[in-house]
């Protein structure tokens, strides 16, 4: 379909230069339209694969019981708006964090059904969700991750059980297999929100 949309404008033009004539209204109306839609859609699925990140990290801070989210926005409305695009860095208090394990079904070629958990933020003090996001993309996994990180924020790294191997480091080229991640952004922390992130109040130390 896309392809067939590309050419429908290259068409339009080559009937014009060889005839010198314009076709008719309603052809002319329905190759711009296609060619706006070409135009829309070719941007939105190209940003969609040039300008999400390597990953999407989440920090937890224990002694600032804070959590700090690198979250990609995107906006299919405004494919061409800069602000409306890229990585930015969220912060939500860790006792206002709520884990929702959701399933949805739908017809795909790779099964019928999709499952995934996702962290609400609440107004403080209700049951009101304010914000949602990704957290795991599996219950099984969404529930040793939560698991972990009550562990972490509750009692520390020493609770934490060991693991064979380091975190792995979606930034480090060396071990990029995939092309596509490979040409994608590098996860870049603000400054601020890097030291913050990473250290106690000046109050603790």
């Amino acid at each position: 379909m896309f392809l067939l949309f590309c050419a429908a404008p290259t068409v339009l033009i080559s009937h014009v230069i060889e005839t010198g004539k314009t076709p008719s209204i309603t052809p002319s109306i329905f190759l711009i339209i296609a060619g706006v839609i070409t135009l829309w859609a070719g941007m939105y699925f190209w940003r969609m694969d040039t300008s999400a990140p390597r990953d999407e990290p989440i920090r937890f801070n224990r002694a600032r019981r804070k959590v700090y989210v690198y979250r990609f926005r995107r906006n299919g409305l405004k494919p061409f708006s800069r602000s409306a695009w890229g990585a930015r860095v969220e912060v939500y208090d860790w006792d206002n964090l709520h884990a929702e394990a959701c399933s949805i079904y739908g017809a795909m070629g790779s099964g019928g059904s999709i499952q995934t958990v996702t962290l609400a933020v609440l107004e403080p003090g209700t049951h009101k969700v304010v914000d949602r996001f990704h957290f795991a993309h599996d219950i099984q996994q969404g529930e040793m991750y939560w698991a972990m990180a009550q562990l972490f924020m509750q009692q520390g790294p020493q609770a934490l059980p060991l693991f064979p191997r380091p975190p792995r480091d979606w930034n480090n080229e060396k071990i990029r297999f995939n092309l596509a991640r490979r040409l994608a952004p590098k996860v870049h922390w603000p400054e601020a929100i890097d030291l913050e992130s990473r250290s106690a109040p000046p109050d603790e130390g």
